[in-house]
């Protein structure tokens, strides 16, 4: 910093002293106080460029973070944007591989069609075909609605029509069921289309 000079009090300062009306024992200590005020101006500036050079340091550490956590923002919803498309793609695939061997089992059937003479042995390859493909849907959350008999609702039923109920305890009641219905895990996929007894 400052080093303090030491001023000596000559015969022009003595002279400006006297004219000034100041004595000169007096001298060397205004020229002490002078040389301290200056001193700590000198401090107190270099202490606000210091504060400064700090704040630019802080802003510039703050707008560097900033970046860095846009940037990285930016890469998580891309990559989630990328599963999400390729999740949408293969949504089904589960499914569809599951349900091959069902296909295999229609393509044996119509070959035995082909050559069959008996209408008993298809019907019932028909109907071990259908039974597993209605068991396979269930292993993935397909369960068919009951809605014969039952209590018309619009949450899951859709009214085709209404007809005069047969009896009085089918009244406001399904009559019959034109379209089944289905739920996927508990959540309605297909309305069941039905006749209500009014």
């Amino acid at each position: 910093m400052f080093k303090k000079k030491k001023v000596s009090v000559t015969e022009d300062q003595n002279k400006m002293a006297e004219e000034n009306n100041i004595q000169p024992e007096n001298i060397q200590e205004e020229v002490e106080q002078v040389n301290e005020a200056r001193q700590s101006e000198f401090e107190e500036s270099t202490e606000e460029i210091s504060e400064v050079d700090k704040l630019k340091a802080e802003v510039a550490g703050l707008n560097d973070k900033y970046v860095r956590l846009y940037a990285e923002f930016d890469n998580f919803k891309r990559r989630t944007t990328k599963e999400r498309i390729e999740l949408l793609q293969t949504a089904g695939k589960d499914v569809i591989v599951s349900m091959l061997s069902v296909l295999d089992d229609f393509e044996r059937a119509a070959k035995a069609m082909e050559s069959a003479t008996e209408v008993k042995p298809v019907k019932e390859g028909i109907e071990l075909v259908h039974h597993k493909l209605k068991s396979l849907l269930n292993q993935k959350g397909l369960k068919e609605m009951e809605s014969k008999g039952k209590p018309f609702d619009p949450e899951i039923h859709e009214a085709i029509t209404n007809i005069p109920a047969p009896t009085d305890n089918l009244k406001g009641k399904v009559v019959e069921e034109v379209e089944k219905g289905y739920f996927l895990n508990d959540k309605v996929i297909r309305f069941a289309k039905v006749v209500v007894g009014a």
